[in-house]
């Protein structure tokens, strides 16, 4: 990606999450009161965790189909940004959790989710940082990195859902135990014209980051890339 228009995109798109999200007037939803201004950081995080993941499948996949050592490092490389979109979804959410919930960790069902989730691509890091040999480290990371992503996905998307959560969806808060769910009749459309772009610009920013990461490492494996 050599074009400007998705990095501008990506600029404007964050600068209006920065500023209108802290500025508009936002409904008073359950026990959340001004808190839900996170909802424009914490939730397109782990939107921009699930692009950069997919598109670090995407790179696995295209490694084990052609043997393209390039792929693998494109795909390291999206991963990692995504473990730290990870990371920052979960240090949100316990901010979050302390005002809405008394406290940072409840042990929450989709709190220990999210927390696997990134343990197991903290795991593919580790992993790969093991094997000394490039061509078994792409194959092994790659298949690892494939299995990794169908066990993410159930676990912070499906598995959470059906058990009782404080979380926005999941049982108890369906009940009226938790926060109510963030989607249909509770945002105003005003959240929702901030919310989109936000999404968009945290994942347009995972890429602009893992561009940067890439070139840095296809320069530092230029022979072996070319060879």
């Amino acid at each position: 990606m050599n074009w400007k228009w998705w990095k501008i995109t990506c600029i404007i798109f964050l600068l209006l999450t920065f500023t209108a999200g802290f500025l508009i007037r936002v409904p008073i939803i359950g026990n959340l009161h001004q808190s839900i201004r996170n909802f424009f950081f914490h939730v397109p995080m782990w939107f921009g965790q699930i692009g950069l993941l997919t598109l670090s499948l995407g790179y696995s996949i295209a490694y084990l189909r052609t043997q393209n050592l390039k792929y693998d490092l494109y795909a390291s490389e999206y991963a990692k940004t995504g473990i730290i979109f990870g990371v920052l979804g979960l240090l949100t959410g316990a901010i979050w959790a302390k005002y809405s919930w008394g406290e940072f960790w409840s042990n929450d069902p989709k709190q220990m989710a999210a927390a696997i989730a990134v343990l197991i691509y903290c795991a593919y890091i580790v992993l790969r940082g093991s094997l000394t040999d490039i061509d078994k480290r792409a194959r092994v990371a790659s298949v690892y990195n494939i299995f990794a992503y169908f066990i993410y996905i159930p676990l912070i998307m499906i598995l959470p859902r059906l058990v009782q959560s404080l979380h926005p969806g999941g049982m108890e808060g369906a009940q009226g135990g938790g926060n109510p769910a963030m989607g249909g009749g509770s945002l105003d459309a005003t959240m929702r014209l901030i919310f989109w772009p936000a999404v968009f610009g945290w994942i347009l920013l995972g890429i602009w980051i893992s561009s940067l990461k890439i070139r840095i490492e296809i320069l530092k494996h230029k022979n072996i890339i070319n060879g």
